[in-house]
């Protein structure tokens, strides 16, 4: 369950969530193998339940080769063919077709999460997969940039729109709190307390009263986790999107964000307390 981690760790109290997610697009590893040194990986693309697998790996002679699989994920799983081909188009040739030069076996995928799951290959155990982000360290720097963050339950959708620009220095449990110009919404990733591992956001009004929070895990351009707008609300299900990177490199629709607002203080006390104590009345 993929927010079992994120509910069983905060002090916010409310209901669960639901557990849909989709596999996150991009390249994927197999996590143990990931040494920095040439080896296997493969991409992964979900499109409504469809997936396309394209895998790099090796023959036992040593020579490189690639497989394609396609199959349906129902219920966060998905067996499908592992297919190889031979004899297509090379660098500097004219057209030609690749042919098809049977299957190694199956490969079995079940994803826990939008970017970790596990996978068996042909002739191997299952071991753990996880969604490569070579971009993106869990450091306040990472989270410069506009965001939009959508959460929808019982209190309908709730959406914000923020560019992340300055950073106000660690709190408490945190490493660098990144806010926006008028230091009313702020984003820090957790790395003491009960939220450890999370990035943790908090949205406040001119008067530094606290409006919403956030409890997020984000890999490269997407996060999930859940909002909670009071102590006694429920928490609704939370979709985040990186608009921009931190170099304000555009990753789809670019916006700006000139909310003013009350002063950092306000917003640390709140990010502080939330970390170090959960949310009050």
């Amino acid at each position: 369950m993929f927010f079992k981690k994120l509910v069983a760790a905060a002090l916010l109290t409310g209901a669960g969530l639901a557990q849909a997610f989709a596999p996150q697009a991009g390249t994927w590893i197999v996590t143990s193998e990931m040494d920095g040194k040439p080896g296997r990986g493969f991409g992964i693309d979900v499109q409504n339940s469809t997936m396309v697998m394209q895998m790099y790996a090796y023959e036992s002679s040593g020579q490189s080769t690639f497989y394609l699989a396609v199959g349906e994920v129902i219920d966060n799983k998905v067996t499908a063919s592992l297919n190889k081909y031979n004899g297509g188009r090379y660098f500097g040739s004219g057209a030609r077709s690749g042919t098809d030069a049977g299957s190694a076996g199956n490969v079995s995928i079940r994803f826990t999460s939008g970017t970790t799951g596990f996978i068996k290959f042909p002739n191997e155990g299952e071991i753990a997969i996880s969604r490569f982000n070579f971009g993106y360290g869990a450091v306040a720097e990472s989270l410069r940039g506009f965001w939009t963050l959508n959460s929808i339950g019982s209190e309908g959708l709730q959406s914000d729109l923020v560019e992340l620009s300055k950073n106000l220095g660690a709190t408490a449990n945190g490493n660098g709190l990144m806010a926006n110009a008028g230091e009313t919404f702020g984003c820090e990733h957790q790395v003491r307390g009960s939220l450890a591992g999370n990035v943790l956001c908090a949205k406040i009004n001119g008067s530094g009263q606290l409006l919403r929070t956030y409890v997020l895990i984000y890999s490269v351009n997407e996060g999930e986790g859940y909002s909670q707008a009071s102590a006694t609300s429920t928490q609704q299900s939370l979709q985040v999107r990186r608009i921009t990177t931190p170099k304000g490199v555009g990753t789809g629709l670019f916006y700006k964000d000139a909310e003013q607002g009350s002063g950092p203080s306000a917003l640390r006390q709140q990010i502080e307390h939330i970390s170090r104590f959960g949310m009050t009345q």
